[in-house]
């Protein structure tokens, strides 16, 4: 046996015989996985959801992984550096956060459908961890692409706390839209989203955010408006404020309009 291999090395032949091995190898290699893993770690100026500030308007770290299938299941967990102390928005020092759930884009359509749990945890905080149900669809038009969705957080005990609402429920609906500018990496982008329910910030309030990222490969810088419509005299009544300039100055500090620069990189 070894003699026959010395030969056919020596032979004249031994480039063809490689050349016809070759297909071998490629059949033996492994097929490509059903799980796809990205993430991001991101820095960003002051940490807000749905217009509020979450970090008592300072910088925190961010970073996310998500564990997709190629049926469209998918898991994930997100984090980021929170506010803490005696901030009116006292979530601990930090949120993780675990969702999963089922994604699909119809291609010919250009309508990508999105839906599943979403757990909001808060390791060092009293006010309570809870969870959400949400669902999503986007279509694209060229370059822009419309989104519609919203996030149901049914009772549970979160609104035991003392909100400014009664309601044992929440309720929050979003509209996005997105397009790229043609021939440069920019992307503009705006949502405007309602809480209503036990959530509410002084009243049922509205949300928003717009501007502009930047993409350099594997890196994003963004800069955005972001706020909501609660006023002062909002402030002032829902939360019992009774004039207080000190306590009106304070909420009203979680929910005013400020600019937000953040910088992301994905792998």
């Amino acid at each position: 046996m070894l003699t026959s291999i010395r030969s056919l090395m020596a032979a004249s032949a031994l480039a063809g015989v490689l050349f016809t091995a070759a297909p071998a190898f490629a059949d033996e290699a492994a097929p490509p996985s059903d799980f796809t893993i990205t993430g991001s770690a991101a820095i960003v100026s002051q940490y807000r959801f749905r217009g509020l500030a979450q970090s008592d308007n300072k910088p925190a770290i961010q970073g996310a992984i998500t564990l997709s299938h190629s049926s469209g299941f998918y898991i994930s967990t997100w984090g980021s550096s929170a506010s803490a102390g005696t901030a009116p928005i006292n979530i601990g020092g930090t949120e993780i956060d675990v969702y999963g759930g089922y994604t699909h884009t119809f291609s010919d359509a250009g309508v990508t459908v999105d839906g599943g749990v979403y757990g909001y945890l808060y390791p060092g905080a009293t006010a309570g961890n809870y969870y959400e149900l949400y669902g999503s669809v986007a279509k694209t038009f060229g370059p822009a692409t419309g989104k519609v969705g919203v996030y149901f957080a049914p009772a549970q005990k979160v609104f035991n706390f003392n909100w400014t609402s009664p309601t044992r429920s929440n309720t929050y609906v979003y509209g996005e839209l997105s397009s790229g500018i043609p021939g440069t990496p920019i992307t503009l982008h705006s949502h405007l989203g309602y809480t209503g329910g036990g959530f509410d910030w002084g009243k049922a309030y509205l949300d928003y955010n717009v501007g502009a990222s930047v993409k350099w490969k594997a890196l994003t810088l963004d800069a955005s408006l972001v706020g909501t419509n609660v006023s002062k005299a909002n402030i002032n009544t829902g939360f019992g404020c009774a004039n207080n300039v000190a306590c009106i100055t304070a909420f009203d500090r979680m929910s005013k309009t400020v600019g937000v620069v953040s910088l992301t990189a994905s792998f």
